[in-house]
């Protein structure tokens, strides 16, 4: 759970032993961010000032806590249900950015140089910003949204291959998510001999970042009965666009460039299900995030989502769920 703490500028604080190495932050009353312990700021070939942390925007519409140490960095944000924010960055350090729980009713991420997402349910997602990379996000939150800025010096997380990282937004991974995690959890323990753990876990993290991106660089190749991987984000990003609209089949098979029989096979091949069926999931995951929101009423989430009627709507979330929409917001008491 987040908890905050009184406002103090960001700087070395002593650690128990009376050394310097780690610092904490509560960032909300800030209107600028100062480089984190270990972590310097630095300009560009053209003079523009890169931050050495995420820059939001209103200041206020946010909860944020950040500690770390020499070389490493960890922000908890927290965006309340209801709040449109936008974020940027572009630092001498890679960010990682772990999406641990909500999702936006709109919103748009974005990294220099690649198309960007506007996928809504962003929960368990994570996004790779290479240092010096610009990235972009405004969202307007369906949920109580949390999530984990990761920030590592290049010294820590090296690349042994030679190749530089490359950027990646909202992708999925249970090999980074989980030692990202233990290497957040090491940052926020603190304890001053803790150096060799955390070099061991950012060499692991190193080793999984290029580990999935060599799984995603020769997914076209290997996965022949399904579709390539800038298929499945167009197709993805349209429905997730048009959740509450009726979709055409010949528009998906379009949009991946493929006639309407290949496209279904090649569908169901890639996420288990046909595209209608995906469709309606998607539909649910979204209404499940509306019914915790209960100034929404049921109704007004069944069109919202396309249902014309308030029957509908009950009948297809009970079926993908086993609860009506009614028995489902009662959880949330």
């Amino acid at each position: 759970m987040m908890t905050s703490t009184p406002s103090v500028s960001p700087g070395r604080v002593n650690s128990p032993d009376g050394g310097t190495d780690r610092a904490e932050v509560d960032f909300r009353d800030l209107e600028q961010i100062r480089p984190p312990v270990g972590i310097k700021s630095w300009q560009s070939s053209d003079d523009r000032f890169l931050h050495p942390t995420v820059q939001i925007a209103p200041v206020d519409s946010v909860k944020r806590l950040g500690t770390g140490r020499p070389g490493w960095f960890v922000e908890n944000v927290h965006a309340p249900i209801g709040r449109r924010v936008e974020l940027q960055f572009q630092g001498p350090v890679h960010l990682l950015a772990m999406y641990n729980e909500g999702g936006r009713r709109d919103g748009e991420t974005s990294i220099d140089g690649f198309a960007p997402s506007k996928i809504r349910n962003v929960a368990k997602k994570l996004t790779f910003v290479p240092a010096g990379c610009g990235y972009r996000e405004w969202l307007e939150t369906a949920a109580s949204t949390r999530l984990t800025f990761l920030y590592l010096d290049p010294t820590v997380l090296r690349n042994d291959g030679g190749d530089d990282y490359a950027a990646r937004i909202h992708f999925e991974d249970s090999g980074v998510w989980e030692t990202a995690t233990k290497l957040k959890s090491a940052i926020e323990n603190g304890q001053a001999k803790r150096t060799l753990y955390l070099s061991a876990l950012s060499s692991v993290l190193a080793i999984e970042l290029s580990r999935c991106y060599d799984n995603a660089a020769r997914d076209t190749a290997l996965n022949r009965g399904g579709l390539a991987c800038w298929q499945k984000r167009a197709v993805v990003g349209y429905i997730e666009e048009h959740l509450g609209e009726q979709i055409c089949l010949s528009t998906l098979a379009q949009l991946a460039r493929l006639s309407q029989h290949h496209f279904c096979r090649a569908f169901k091949q890639s996420f288990g299900v046909p595209p209608h069926h995906y469709h309606v999931q998607r539909r649910i995951e979204q209404a499940k995030l509306l019914l915790a929101d209960r100034s929404i009423s049921i109704t007004d989430i069944g069109f919202t989502l396309g249902y014309s009627q308030t029957s509908s709507f009950s009948v297809a979330f009970r079926k993908n769920t086993g609860w009506t929409p009614s028995e489902y917001r009662r959880e949330f008491k």
